[in-house]
C-alpha cells in the first residue's frame, strides 16, 4: 500500500522539527482565468477541492491533455479507495518540503506513465506547495465529476447502508434513466455506502435527491412525535 510506503515520511515528519508555514498563496498558474472559452469548466463545483479541480480542469484543457489528466486522477482516486489510511499521511501538519516532495514522486510513481505533458506532476506540486495534498482525494471526485459533465453525463449517486449488487444498480439506472430526472442525459453511475442512513437508498441526480433512507424516515418520526407533545 502506498500509505506504507509513506509510513516513514510520515514517522520523520512527526519528530521535532520546524514545520514550514505557507501564506497559501493562490493556485499562479492554475488559478488564471482561462483565456480560451472551451477551457472555461463546464460546471461549478465547490469548495476548496472544487475550486483546485476546476484550475486543474482549466490547465488541462490548454495543455491538450484532458484525457491523460482524467486517467491519472482516476488511477489516483482507485488508490484512494484502497489504501484508508493514505489521506491520514497526507493531512500529516509537520510535513516538510522533502517529506511533501517525496510524496508527490510516489503519485506520480502509482499513475504510470499518463501524464505525458506532466499537468499532473505539476499541479501536485503546487498543491503541496500550498499544503494542499490533504483534499486531493476531494479533487479526484470534482475532477470526476467536471469530466462527467464534459461528456455530457450526469452523475447518479446510489447511497446504500451496504454495498449493492451490479444487477441492483443497473436496474435503478434504467428506472432513472426513464424518469424525468435523467434530464435525457446518460447517467453515470456512482455508488456509495453510509451504514448511518440504516436502510434504503438514498438517489441522487444531479442537484436532484430522492431520500428513501430509514434514517430520513425515523428524523420524520421523530420530528412529528415532538411537533405533536
Amino acid at each position: 500500500m502506498l500509505s506504507r510506503q509513506l509510513s516513514a515520511v510520515s514517522s520523520r515528519a512527526a519528530v521535532s522539527r520546524t514545520p514550514c508555514i505557507a501564506a497559501f498563496p493562490a493556485l499562479r498558474t492554475y488559478a488564471q482565468p482561462a483565456s480560451a472559452p472551451d477551457s472555461k469548466p463546464p460546471v461549478a463545483v465547490y469548495g476548496l477541492d472544487g475550486t483546485y479541480a476546476s484550475a486543474l480542469y482549466t490547465a488541462a484543457v490548454k495543455s491538450s491533455s484532458l484525457e491523460t489528466v482524467s486517467k491519472s486522477l482516476a488511477v489516483l482516486s482507485e488508490v484512494f479507495k484502497k489504501d484508508k489510511q493514505l489521506p491520514i499521511i497526507l493531512t500529516a501538519p509537520t510535513l516538510s518540503v522533502g517529506d511533501k516532495s517525496q510524496i508527490v514522486q510516489e503519485l506520480q510513481r502509482h499513475m504510470g506513465g499518463q501524464d505525458k505533458a506532466d499537468t499532473v506532476k505539476n499541479f501536485l506540486k503546487t498543491m503541496a506547495d500550498n499544503n494542499r495534498l490533504g483534499i486531493l482525494e476531494g479533487v479526484c471526485e470534482k475532477f470526476t465529476t467536471l469530466m462527467g459533465a464534459a461528456r455530457g453525463e450526469i452523475d447518479l449517486t446510489i447511497t446504500s447502508a451496504s454495498k449493492l449488487d451490479q444487477k441492483t444498480l443497473q436496474r435503478l439506472e434504467t428506472a432513472v434513466a426513464k424518469s424525468e430526472y435523467s434530464q435525457g442525459k446518460k447517467l453515470k453511475v456512482v455508488p456509495k455506502v453510509d451504514p448511518d442512513i440504516k436502510g434504503g437508498l438514498i438517489v441522487e441526480v444531479g442537484d436532484r435527491t430522492i431520500d428513501i433512507s430509514v434514517s430520513s424516515k425515523i428524523a420524520k418520526m421523530n420530528k412529528l412525535l415532538t411537533d405533536t407533545l
